[in-house]
């Protein structure tokens, strides 16, 4: 059950958070529209490398990754989107694409976009593709600790 690595760091540091469960998707603005969270709470987990290290972009549902923004702000050589053939096998407990955006499960590094750090609670994917949890923004960048920057861009229509 890829949810149980997550729950159990959750319970242990004495976080309060739901499960929501709703049906197959792929989509974060589908996920967002399916379960009535507006898409700039829900959080996507975009898997870069920056230099070639792996880490997760983690931004809302409703904007977009600027590679160029995100190179820039780190300071980085080169960045660019990793593909699913170079980081599936670092989430063995994951669906491919619903990887919670908690790097330091799995020993990496967290950008989060600005925007999404003044959202006071956040959903993200647990791990599968048919449940998320919803929490405290604070309680997430206390445990992950993640840096956060400007890399995104709203959705334009």
């Amino acid at each position: 059950m890829p949810i149980k690595k997550l729950k159990e760091y959750l319970d242990k540091n004495n976080i309060e958070y739901i499960t929501i469960r709703h049906s197959l998707a792929y989509n974060a603005q589908r996920i967002a529209a399916t379960t009535h969270i507006p898409g700039k709470e829900l959080a996507k987990t975009v898997m870069v490398k920056i230099d070639g290290r792996m880490a997760m972009a983690v931004l809302p549902a409703s904007y977009l990754i600027n590679l160029k923004l995100l190179k820039e702000t780190t300071g980085a050589k080169k960045v660019e989107i990793a593909n699913e053939l170079e980081f599936k096998h670092l989430f063995p407990d994951c669906e491919i694409g619903a990887m919670p955006p908690f790097g330091n499960l799995y020993d990496m590094e967290v950008y989060v976009a600005e925007s999404l750090a003044d959202d006071e609670e956040i959903a993200f994917n647990a791990g599968t593709h048919v449940e998320l949890i919803r929490m405290a923004y604070a309680d997430f960048e206390r445990l992950v600790q993640p840096v956060v920057l400007q890399f995104s861009n709203a959705r334009t229509a």
